[in-house]
């Protein structure tokens, strides 16, 4: 069997593809989602982050490396909030980069919902939403 190499993309160019598979939310969508109980917001930023700009309150806070083992329903190391493959997750970075790629790769395990915040932690405090110190 031939395998063919595909050509090499950049990182802007990935991102401009697996975003056409996300419903990405704005902020405001995100703050409602989360107050009605009807998404899980999951914040993947490091810990220097958290600590300098603080925390959305009810958020999930899983750090980036663990994010597919903890919100993968069916897996042992899942958190309890990993309830199905319904499941709506926004997945939350600190600008909207890095969560874009953690939603497709949540898409990929079945989370077919996942999708993340447009602007990231700092679409969310500049829009002037909870901020737990």
């Amino acid at each position: 069997m031939a395998v063919t190499a595909q050509r090499p993309v950049g990182v802007d160019e990935l991102l401009d593809r697996v975003r056409e598979e996300l419903d990405r939310v704005e902020a405001k969508e995100a703050y409602d989602a989360g107050q009605a109980g009807e998404a899980l917001l999951v914040d993947i930023r490091y810990a220097a982050l958290r600590e300098r700009d603080g925390l959305i309150p009810g958020a999930l806070v899983v750090e980036r490396n663990e994010l597919e083992w903890r919100l993968d329903p069916q897996g042992s190391h899942r958190a309890p909030e990993a309830t199905s493959h319904d499941l709506r997750v926004v997945v939350v970075c600190n600008e909207g980069y890095a969560s874009s790629l953690a939603a497709v790769s949540l898409r990929q395990l079945g989370l077919h919902r996942a999708t993340d915040l447009v602007g990231g932690f700092q679409a969310w405090k500049a829009a002037g939403f909870p901020v737990k110190e």
